[in-house]
């Protein structure tokens, strides 16, 4: 995971913590929004063990805020910071979340596929905060820890192929065996 760009869960709680009078919504392409009738149906942490090409183990965790579009719209205003604190707190009194894990929000309708989507810009508009949804990108880790994809060169064995159409054939008693 290439946490240079990312929003742990710490920072995006405070930015909520210090907007809670104000609308949350989601923005996840250009002039598409996530319904204002929008749920917050669960919150899930989920650590990640993996090994990459170059053979590094790597850890993190990972808070998914999942998102829910009702078919119907139920309300003509999106939720709340203080009410989507109040559902972080709920979730917090039963599992603990990682405060420096990376944030991700997975959201999908009708028109949009479900993905996982990282929190970009957050931004106070009118009596709104909006959050950007960025697609996440797929990363070499090795490459991008200076290595190339793959075990180091050094590390291949090394193996000599001959010609074995022409070898002798070893023959009991000519000492060969």
């Amino acid at each position: 995971m290439n946490n240079t760009q990312t929003l742990n869960w710490q920072t995006f709680k405070e930015t909520l913590q210090q907007n809670p009078e104000l609308s949350l919504q989601f923005q996840y392409a250009e002039d598409r929004w996530v319904d204002q009738s929008y749920h917050i149906t669960e919150i899930k942490s989920a650590p990640i063990t993996s090994v990459d090409c170059g053979g590094k183990m790597n850890a993190w965790t990972e808070i998914i805020v999942q998102l829910y579009e009702p078919a119907q719209k139920e309300t003509d205003r999106a939720m709340k910071a203080a009410k989507a604190l109040s559902i972080i707190d709920l979730v917090e009194r039963s599992l603990p979340l990682n405060p420096l894990a990376i944030v991700k929000i997975e959201f999908g309708n009708s028109a949009f596929d479900t993905r996982q989507m990282l929190p970009g810009n957050i931004r106070v508009e009118g009596d709104s905060l909006i959050v950007d949804l960025r697609p996440d990108e797929v990363q070499c880790k090795a490459i991008g820890r200076g290595g190339s994809c793959g075990p180091a060169k050094d590390e291949k064995p090394k193996i000599r192929l001959t010609n074995l159409a022409v070898a002798e054939v070893c023959t009991p008693g000519s000492g060969c065996c």
